[in-house]
């Protein structure tokens, strides 16, 4: 299964640190081993069961979101300069992660792919960092899989996670209905 998720995710490759390289493979893995998904259906599942027809998958949001992030902070880097410090391996390692406990909150209803009720109760960022925590992930980790969507809202927000809660907004938005 690690090859499986390394090779649905090259962008694990550009985390520098090995041990958050190997922390965040770990998590996928076992999130996958804990889905009724596959690696292969997170390629054409709808990135978000909240938008009607959505064409978009599960994985392709991803890694624009991922993508998206790692631009912004290259730019903000590049046009602040010191005044401002971004950890480009904690905003890659809580992009990647941002949604991992989605694929705890599926369950299949025959055909389709619905939110379990578990999932209703306990959403994904709360789930995710779960899942980080269980592998050791830094808690700047958690803290971008906790507060990047509305959950995050009322809590103070590191760079890394603003970034990152721009970049996934800035791509699931222009798809509302």
């Amino acid at each position: 299964m690690h090859k499986k998720v390394l090779s649905l995710w090259p962008e694990i490759k550009w985390i520098g640190d090995e041990t958050l390289r190997g922390q965040v493979t770990d998590a996928w893995v076992y999130a996958l081993e804990n889905s009724v998904l596959s690696p292969a259906d997170l390629e054409t599942i709808p990135f978000s069961l909240l938008i009607k027809d959505c064409d978009i998958s599960f994985m392709n949001h991803k890694r624009t979101c991922v993508q998206l992030s790692v631009d912004i902070a290259n730019t903000m880097q590049t046009n602040f300069g010191d005044a401002l410090s971004i950890n480009m391996d904690i905003l890659i390692a809580g992009a990647i992660l941002i949604d991992v406990g989605k694929l705890l909150e599926y369950e299949m209803d025959g055909d389709t792919l619905t939110t379990s009720d578990a999932g209703k109760l306990v959403r994904h960022p709360f789930s995710g960092v779960g899942i980080a925590a269980r592998f050791g992930l830094p808690g700047e980790v958690q803290h971008i899989i906790a507060t990047h969507s509305k959950e995050g809202d009322l809590g103070k927000r590191t760079v890394e996670s603003i970034i990152v809660h721009h970049a996934d907004f800035v791509t699931f938005e222009p798809f509302k209905e």
